[in-house]
């Protein structure tokens, strides 16, 4: 199914029968991906005495609870209010939910001990480019990604400069297929959230972060149509679904 769509002055033709999902399933697992020190997610049917809210276990209904953290067990959006000492909800701050993105690929480089993110990196993937979003896959790119155990792993992360770079060219919305921007252990700097969000002058409430997404090496670097989708939580984040389309030239 083609769809024409008016995106600011622009004419994009986009198949909404061929879409690129790049979030990572939440799963009661050992096996779902996981960081920040947590055990995996649980899914069980409520208990009530001797009845389990199970057909299996012969119940009318499935009926789960579910326990997860949203920034720790997959693919979540999150808003300023994941560093204020006052409460900002995702649901209440990200308020469209169709965006043009640059998927880039970026191989992060040694730095002492770190594998780092820098600016000179995302400007060459960027290039002249003025983007909305900007998805970074980093490589290498293995499907270990979608159930990695990434607690005392110092995974990569983003320079704050490089952070600054985006916030500076206008870039409202990040995805990155990272548990965090920021270094795993930093004294809670968050330096890159912080530069991001511009927390040290006009706050950005309206810019979002995505971590923990997964783009398949079959999506290809360059211009794609991106629907951020998010549930409704009146949080600081929410489990996301980004979707991307590919653009029919």
């Amino acid at each position: 199914m083609i769809a024409t769509i008016q995106y600011n002055s622009k004419k994009l033709q986009i198949d909404l029968s061929k879409p690129l999902d790049i979030s990572i399933p939440l799963r009661a697992s050992k096996n779902n991906v996981n960081a920040w020190y947590l055990e995996e997610p649980k899914i069980e049917p409520v208990k009530d005495g001797e009845w389990t809210a199970s057909v299996a276990e012969g119940a009318d209904v499935n009926f789960n609870n579910i326990w997860f953290n949203p920034h720790a067990h997959g693919t979540h959006t999150e808003c300023v209010g994941h560093i204020t000492e006052k409460s900002h909800s995702i649901n209440q701050n990200l308020k469209q939910f169709f965006f043009l993105a640059e998927v880039i690929t970026v191989a992060p480089e040694k730095k002492g001990e770190d594998f780092v993110i820098s600016k000179k990196q995302i400007q060459f993937a960027l290039g002249n480019k003025k983007r909305d979003a900007v998805v970074i896959r980093t490589i290498p790119n293995t499907k270990e990604k979608l159930s990695k155990q990434y607690s005392h792993t110092n995974p990569p992360y983003l320079l704050s400069e490089a952070a600054i770079y985006l916030r500076e060219k206008g870039v409202k919305h990040l995805l990155i297929d990272l548990p965090s921007i920021d270094k795993e252990q930093d004294d809670g700097e968050l330096l890159a959230h912080n530069a991001f969000w511009n927390t040290a002058g006009r706050t950005r409430f309206d810019a979002t972060i995505t971590e923990f997404i997964f783009v398949p090496n079959t999506v290809i670097d360059g211009t794609h149509f991106l629907n951020l989708q998010i549930a409704p939580f009146e949080n600081d984040a929410t489990p996301s679904k980004p979707v991307l389309y590919e653009i029919i030239e």
